[in-house]
C-alpha cells in the first residue's frame, strides 16, 4: 500500500475515533463536524472501491468504541466476537453508502448529496437485518450542542443531516474560502440556531409530579438471568420505602410513580403487588414481563392492573432469537421463548394524564414516541433495564436518545432505569435531575405537560421518506450523468 493511500485510511480512522468521542457521556458534540469534515477529504479523487474502504474504516472505528459496552456483557462468557462482529456488521453499512459517493460527487452542492447518503445508512441500519440496530446515529451524540433542536423540525434524521453536510460542506469549501458562495455549509448551523425559540417548555395543561423507583440490580452481568426475584424484592422494598417517606412528609405525595423495564414478573393477579401500591396510594406504572410480553402495565390502588402496553421493537439476539442454532454463539438468551411484539403505540391514561411510554431499546427508533405523542401523550416515560451493560456508556447513550426524543416532540420525559442512570427530562433536553449507577434510589420531580404538536411529531415521518428519496435519485442522477459523460467522450 502506498504512503498516500495509508495516510488516508489513517486520517478515516481518526475521523471515526472522533466520532465516536462526540457522544454521551462526554459533552464534545462539535467534534462530529470535524469528524466528518476530515471524511470528506479522504474522499477526494477516489473510486468507489477505495471510498467503500475508507468508509469501512471510518466506521469500524467510530463504532467499536462506541459498542465496546457489549464486549462488557458479553465478553467474559462469549469473548470480543460479538462485539467485533456488530461493529463490523454497523460499518458495513457506511462502506456499502460510502462507495457511492464518487457518484453523486460529479452532481453539484455534492456534499448535500453526499450527507443524504449517511442518512440513508442510519435508516437501512434500523431495519435491515432481523429489525435493524438503529444505534449510534449521529443525532444521538448532539444533544448538548445546537443541532439537537433541528430535531424540532425534522426529528433525528434531519439532526443527521444537518451535522453530516456542515462537516461535508466545510471540508469542500475552506481550500475554496475566497468563493463565498460556498459558505453554504455554514447554512445548518445557522438554521440550528434559528429554530430554538420552536422548543418550547412551559406548561399548557398543568404539572404532574413524578416519582421514580430505581431498586438497583447486583453488577453481574449474564447472572441476571437468574436474578428476577432480587429485582422484584429490591422495587418492593423502595416502593414501601417511598410510601414511608410520603407519611412523613419528607416528600411530596406524587400524582404518578413509575416502575423500570423488567423490574418484575406480574400476572393480572398479584396480591403483593396490589399491597404494595394500595399501601403507595399512587397510580403506578409497573414496567414487567407478563404473558410472554415486555409490558408496563397501569397499576391502580385499590383495583390492581389495567390498561397494558407491550414493546413493539424487541431487541433482536435477545427478545427475539433469529437463527438459533448460530446465536447460541454469541447470546445467552438464544434457548429463551420469544417474546410477543405489540402492535398499539404507547400511551396509557393514568393518573389524570395521557402518557406516551417507549421501553427501552425503543427509544432509538423514531415511530414509537411520534406515535404517542401524536395520539395525544402529554409526557413521556422510558422504562430501561441496562444492568446487563455494566458501568460502561451504553446508558448514557441511551440517556442521549432520550434527550433528543424531549426536543423532538416537545414533551418532558422521565426515564426510569432499574440500575442508573434514571432521569427527569426537560421539553428542551435539560437533565432536570439524574441518579447515579447500580445505587438504589428514588427520584421526585414535577413535570410540564403539553399538547402541542411539533412540526417533527406531525411530518417527521414524511421528512424522513423526502430525506431517503433524494438520496436514491441523487444515485440514479449521477449514474446517469457518468454514462453520459461516458457517451458523449466515446463519440467525440
Amino acid at each position: 500500500m502506498r504512503r498516500a493511500d495509508l495516510v488516508r485510511y489513517g486520517a478515516a480512522a481518526l475521523a471515526g475515533g472522533a466520532l465516536a468521542l462526540s457522544f454521551p457521556p462526554r459533552t464534545l458534540w462539535w467534534l462530529a463536524v470535524p469528524a466528518f469534515a476530515v471524511l470528506w477529504l479522504t474522499l477526494e479523487d477516489v473510486r468507489g472501491r477505495r471510498a467503500a474502504g475508507l468508509g469501512f474504516v471510518f466506521g469500524l472505528a467510530f463504532f467499536l468504541p462506541h459498542l465496546w459496552w457489549i464486549q462488557h456483557f458479553l465478553g467474559d462468557d462469549f469473548g470480543p466476537w460479538p462485539w467485533l462482529v456488530l461493529s463490523a456488521l454497523m460499518a458495513l453499512f457506511i462502506c456499502a453508502v460510502m462507495a457511492f459517493v464518487p457518484l453523486v460527487a460529479r452532481l453539484p452542492a455534492a456534499p448535500v448529496w453526499a450527507a443524504l447518503l449517511f442518512v440513508l445508512q442510519e435508516t437501512a441500519r434500523g431495519l435491515i437485518p432481523f429489525n435493524g440496530f438503529p444505534w449510534g446515529r449521529v443525532a444521538f451524540g448532539q444533544v448538548d450542542g445546537p443541532f439537537a433542536r433541528i430535531a424540532v423540525v425534522g426529528g433525528a434524521p434531519l439532526v443527521t443531516f444537518a451535522v453530516v453536510v456542515t462537516g461535508f460542506g466545510l471540508a469542500a469549501w475552506l481550500p475554496r474560502i475566497r468563493e463565498w458562495r460556498r459558505g453554504w455549509a455554514l447554512l445548518p448551523f445557522a438554521a440550528a440556531l434559528a429554530v430554538g425559540p420552536l422548543v418550547a417548555v412551559d406548561a399548557q395543561n398543568g404539572q404532574r409530579t413524578v416519582a421514580v423507583v430505581q431498586g438497583n440490580a447486583p453488577d453481574i452481568g449474564l447472572d441476571l438471568l437468574t436474578a428476577g426475584d432480587t429485582l422484584r424484592a429490591n422495587h418492593l422494598r423502595k416502593t414501601a420505602e417511598l410510601a414511608a417517606l410520603i407519611r412523613g412528609g419528607s416528600v411530596p405525595k406524587p400524582d404518578l410513580v413509575v416502575w423500570p423495564e423488567s423490574a418484575t414478573r406480574t400476572r393480572d393477579r398479584d396480591p403483593v403487588l396490589d399491597r404494595a401500591i394500595t399501601d403507595l396510594g399512587v397510580p403506578t406504572l409497573v414496567s414487567a414481563l407478563r404473558d410472554g410480553k415486555n409490558s408496563v402495565i397501569a397499576w391502580q390502588p385499590g383495583t390492581g392492573a389495567g390498561a397494558s402496553y407491550a414493546k413493539q421493537e424487541l431487541v433482536p439476539f435477545a427478545e427475539h432469537i433469529p437463527l438459533r442454532d448460530l446465536a447460541r454463539l454469541v447470546t445467552p438468551f438464544a434457548d429463551q421463548p420469544d417474546l410477543e411484539a405489540g402492535t398499539e403505540p404507547g400511551v396509557l391514561d393514568i393518573a389524570g394524564t395521557r402518557v406516551g411510554v417507549g421501553i427501552c431499546y425503543e427509544v432509538a427508533y423514531d415511530h414509537v414516541l411520534r406515535e404517542s405523542a401524536a395520539a395525544g401523550a402529554q409526557v413521556l416515560v422510558v422504562p430501561t433495564n441496562n444492568a446487563w451493560y455494566g458501568r460502561g456508556e451504553m446508558t448514557y447513550q441511551q440517556l442521549g436518545m432520550a434527550r433528543l426524543r424531549a426536543i423532538e416532540h416537545g414533551r418532558a420525559v422521565v426515564v426510569a432505569a432499574i440500575s442508573g442512570v434514571s432521569a427527569v427530562v426537560r421539553p428542551d433536553g435539560s437533565v432536570v435531575q439524574s441518579t447515579g449507577m447500580f445505587t438504589d434510589a428514588l427520584m421526585v420531580d414535577s413535570v410540564p405537560l403539553r399538547s402541542d404538536l411539533t412540526f417533527a411529531t406531525r411530518f417527521g415521518g414524511a421528512i424522513h421518506v423526502l430525506l431517503t428519496g433524494a438520496a436514491f435519485a441523487a444515485c440514479v442522477i449521477g449514474l446517469w450523468s457518468r454514462r453520459r459523460t461516458s457517451v458523449v467522450a466515446q463519440q467525440g
